[in-house]
C-alpha cells in the first residue's frame, strides 16, 4: 500500500482524516476485510449530530470496501485533534480523512503524515496553510449561502420591490474556512438590497469579523442576538435572520422567543439554517425556523470513501473542481456535491422520501 501511494503522489496528493474520541480512544474498528488497509477518520465534534452520522456512515462504507477504520472525535478541542492525528500517524494508518476543528493548526502533524507517505483528504472543511493536503471533498459552500439568501429574498418579496425590512446577519466559526464561503455566497445576493435600503441591518453589524460565531455555538449566537434585540430593536421588529447553521438558528430563535416573537401579533422572522438537523427540521414543521440547507452527509461520506479506495487501489479519484479551493499554499483538487433548500413545503419529499428521516422521527 505504501508503494502504491508513493506512486500516486507523483501525479496528485491525498488527504488524511482521523476520527478520535476526545479521550483518544478508538471508537470503531471495522472487521478485517479483503484489502490491506486502515483508514483514520478525524471528526471535529459530537455536539452536532451531522458529524456522528458522517462518522458512522464512513466506517460502514469503508468496511464494505474491505478496510479497517479508526474513528475519533476531537470534541471541539484543536489540540486534542492534533494529538489524535499524530497518534494515528504513529500507528501507521494508510490514509487520513480529516474534518478539521481549527483548519490552521494541522501543519506540523500533516508534515508527519507526509513523511510517512500517508495520503490526506480534507473533509468538508478545507485545511489551510499546508502543502500536505491532497484532496478536498465537500459541498458547494457558496451555493449553501446563495440558497439561504434566495430564500430570504423570495419570502420577503424583495424582487417585487417590497420593503424595507430589518435583517440581522450571522456567520459561522472564524476558524472554519467554510464560513467565508457561506457568507460570501449569501451576501453577494443580499448586498444589492442592503445598498438600496430594502434590507436594513439595525445593529450595523455586517462585516464578516463582526458576525462570526465561534465553534458554531448556539449559546454564543443566542447571547449575541439577545444583545442585538436589546440595543437595536427597542422599537420595530426583525423580519429576517441570515443564519448559516441550524445550531446557530436554534440559539437565535431562543433569543427571539424571549423577546416575544412567535405570537400572532409578533410572528417569527424568516430564519435560515443548514444541515437539516433533527431539532431544526422539527422547528420548521412547527413554524419556527423557516428553512435549512440539506446536505446529504451520507453521500459526502460515500465520496470520501470512494476517493480513499481509488487512491489506495492506484486509480485517479473522481474530481470536479481543481482550481477554486486554494488553501493559501496550493489549489486543492476537490469533489463538490450540491446542497438542497428545505422548508415546510418540501421536507417530506426531500428528507422522508429520501430516507434521511422517518415520519416517526419527525413527530
Amino acid at each position: 500500500m505504501r508503494s502504491r501511494r508513493a506512486a500516486l503522489a507523483t501525479f496528485a496528493g491525498v488527504a488524511s482524516a482521523l476520527t478520535l474520541s476526545a479521550c483518544g480512544q478508538q471508537s470503531g474498528d471495522a472487521e478485517d476485510g479483503s484489502k490491506d488497509g486502515t483508514i483514520g477518520i478525524a471528526m471535529p465534534t459530537r455536539a452536532s449530530e451531522r458529524w456522528i452520522t458522517e462518522g458512522k456512515s464512513m466506517v460502514k462504507d469503508l468496511k464494505e470496501k474491505g478496510y479497517k477504520t479508526q474513528l475519533a472525535y476531537g470534541d471541539d478541542d484543536p489540540d486534542a485533534q492534533v494529538s489524535q492525528i499524530a497518534d494515528m500517524v504513529k500507528k501507521g494508518v494508510d490514509a487520513l480523512i480529516i474534518a478539521a476543528i481549527d483548519n490552521k493548526s494541522l501543519n506540523d502533524v500533516l508534515k508527519q503524515a507526509a513523511a510517512a507517505d500517508i495520503p490526506v483528504i480534507s473533509y468538508d472543511r478545507l485545511i489551510l496553510g499546508t502543502e500536505h493536503v491532497d484532496y478536498y471533498v465537500s459541498f458547494d459552500n457558496e451555493q449553501v449561502g446563495r440558497l439561504q439568501a434566495l430564500y430570504i429574498i423570495e419570502k420577503l418579496g424583495l424582487e417585487k420591490d417590497k420593503g424595507p425590512f430589518n435583517i440581522e446577519v450571522f456567520a459561522g466559526s472564524p476558524d472554519d474556512n467554510n464560513t467565508k464561503y457561506f457568507f460570501e455566497g449569501a451576501m453577494a445576493l443580499l448586498q444589492p438590497y442592503l445598498d438600496s435600503k430594502q434590507l436594513v441591518v439595525q445593529s450595523g453589524q455586517t462585516a464578516l469579523d463582526e458576525v462570526t460565531t465561534l465553534r458554531w455555538d448556539g449559546a454564543t449566537a443566542q447571547k449575541r442576538m439577545n444583545g442585538i434585540l436589546a440595543k437595536s430593536y427597542v422599537s420595530g421588529k426583525v423580519d429576517a435572520v441570515l443564519s448559516p447553521y441550524d445550531g446557530i438558528s436554534i440559539g437565535v430563535l431562543s433569543a427571539l422567543k424571549s423577546y416575544g416573537y412567535g405570537t400572532g401579533s409578533k410572528p417569527f422572522p424568516v430564519v435560515t439554517g443548514q444541515d437539516a438537523e433533527l431539532a431544526s427540521v422539527k422547528s420548521i414543521i412547527a413554524g419556527e425556523q423557516s428553512q435549512t440547507v440539506y446536505k446529504d452527509v451520507r453521500e459526502l461520506g460515500g465520496v470520501a470513501s470512494e476517493m480513499v479506495d481509488a487512491i489506495l487501489s492506484g486509480r485517479t479519484p473522481k474530481l470536479n473542481n481543481r482550481r477554486d479551493y486554494n488553501n493559501g499554499v496550493k489549489a486543492v483538487p476537490a469533489y463538490l456535491l450540491q446542497p438542497t433548500s428545505v422548508d415546510k413545503s418540501n421536507y417530506e419529499y426531500v428528507l422522508v422520501a429520501g430516507g434521511f428521516y422517518t415520519d416517526a422521527e419527525l413527530k
